[in-house]
Formats: structure tokens, sequence, C-alpha cells
């Protein structure tokens, strides 16, 4: 089943439950999902892996919106941004968590020999690459720091 078949499905629970907050989100990714169709030109559709990119950009997104609503105080806009996020992640492979990643981190020094910050590009580079879809690049991004550090 697609993507967009698994969203449509969503859709429709949440209309018949009236979960607007879900229906918001799944909208949110259907639309991009089309637009994302229609710029790559493919009668195929997207990949698997354009889908996963285009599913944490929308995860990201208000996950940032979040974080300034509530530096700002405003909890009444932060709440439903988060609650979008959690029912956008619900399409993204399994996260690992930062144990998981330190180790993926530690073998890909040890392939590389990498010593110190100045190898910080070649390392996220092939972590990220190997981690696609399972962890955010900021996640990567502080475990690379600290285990070369």
């Amino acid at each position: 089943m697609s993507l967009q078949d698994k969203v449509m499905g969503e859709m429709k629970a949440a209309m018949k439950a009236k979960d607007t907050a879900a229906l918001t989100a799944l909208r949110a990714v259907k639309s991009e999902l089309l637009l994302a169709q229609t710029n790559a030109a493919t009668k195929e559709g997207l990949s698997e892996e354009e889908e996963i990119k285009l599913l944490q950009k929308l995860v990201k997104q208000r996950k940032d919106s979040a974080a300034i609503y509530t530096e700002q105080g405003r909890a009444d806009l932060a709440e439903p941004e988060i609650a979008e996020a959690a029912i956008i992640e619900k399409f993204l492979p399994e996260q690992l968590s930062e144990d998981e990643i330190a180790v993926i981190v530690e073998e890909v020094i040890a392939k590389t020999g990498a010593e110190g910050m100045k190898d910080m590009g070649k390392v996220m580079g092939m972590v990220s690459k190997e981690l696609a879809g399972k962890a955010d690049g900021k996640t990567i991004s502080t475990v690379v720091k600290s285990k070369l550090s």
C-alpha cells in the first residue's frame, strides 16, 4: 500500500472520528505528496526514500513551530503543532534512540579513521546515508559532535 493510500485511509478515519488535528495534519501530508509528485513529473510517483524525506520535513516544520511558540509562551499554539507532528510521525519508520545512533557513529568513525571536528562532514555524510529515515539530522549531528570532540 502506497503512502498516499495510507494517508487517504487515515483521513477517512479522522473524518468519521471528527478528529480535526489529525485531519489537518493528514491534509498537509496529502498536499505535500501531490505537490512533490507534480514537481517530480514522474508517472510512477515518488520513491519511498523521497516520501520519507518529505514526511521528515513536515515533522521538523511542526516541531520547530512548536518550539518557537513555546519560547514565546504560546502553549495554545504549540499544542496543535506537537499533535500534528505526532500524527505525521506514524508514517515514518521506527526512529532510533541516541544509543543506537552512537553505535553506528562509532562504527563509521572507526571505518573512516576520523580524528576530531575537522572530519565531521565526512562522518555526518556517511551516517546520514546509513540512517536515512531512521533518525533526524539534528540528533545525528549532536551524537557525532560528542564522539569527535
